[in-house]
């Protein structure tokens, strides 16, 4: 079975103006994408293995170490997190939206990047606040680590019974500041 967990765009829903969407859209950074912070997506995280973990129930607070260290993680895994944000708020790029994230503690995203984690993914607009955005995005990129921004279906996710290989398949352009993907899942459960 295949899981799509890229946005469905239309560029016709976004708010915020036309120059704004025309901007975020140019720059790569419109729908599932990830930044690409001056580093080049590597071909052997384009076929990942794929680890998925709820914190939907976590608002108040920035997800520790605790919250997820029941995952088995492997070296070269993916890890999605649910925050639920995408099936909350819709997807705009001037919404309430762009200001949600999963909230990962610094010590969190140093963790997985210790664990050898090629990519962390997210259904929502970043890992940290927006302050922080860039600041993480750089610095698991400068360890060979990149983060999926606005995953979609990522609930359906939660319910598989039986491992799952995640599929990225960004553009090959080196003149954007992100770089827009194609995300798949794909599960051997009916």
């Amino acid at each position: 079975m295949l899981i799509d967990l890229s946005l469905p765009l239309n560029l016709a829903q976004f708010s915020g103006g036309e120059d704004y969407v025309r901007k975020i859209v140019e720059a790569g950074h419109a729908g599932t994408h990830f930044d690409v912070m001056d580093k080049t997506f590597p071909l052997e995280s384009f076929r990942t293995n794929g680890k998925v973990v709820d914190i939907s129930h976590i608002r108040d607070r920035e997800v520790e170490i605790a919250d997820i260290a029941h995952v088995p993680l492997q070296s070269g895994d993916i890890l999605i997190f649910y925050t639920g944000w995408v099936d909350e708020l819709g997807y705009d790029t001037a919404h309430d939206y762009v200001k949600k994230s999963a909230e990962l503690a610094d010590a969190t995203v140093a963790y997985l990047v210790d664990q050898g984690v090629r990519l962390i993914g997210v259904d929502a607009a970043g890992v940290q606040k927006p302050k922080k955005h860039a600041a993480v995005d750089q610095y698991c990129a400068d360890r060979g680590v990149f983060i999926i921004e606005n995953l979609n279906n990522v609930k359906r996710l939660l319910a598989l019974s039986s491992p799952f290989t995640v599929y990225t398949a960004p553009l090959s352009r080196t003149d954007l500041s992100g770089l827009p993907c194609r995300v798949i899942a794909e599960t051997r459960t009916a």
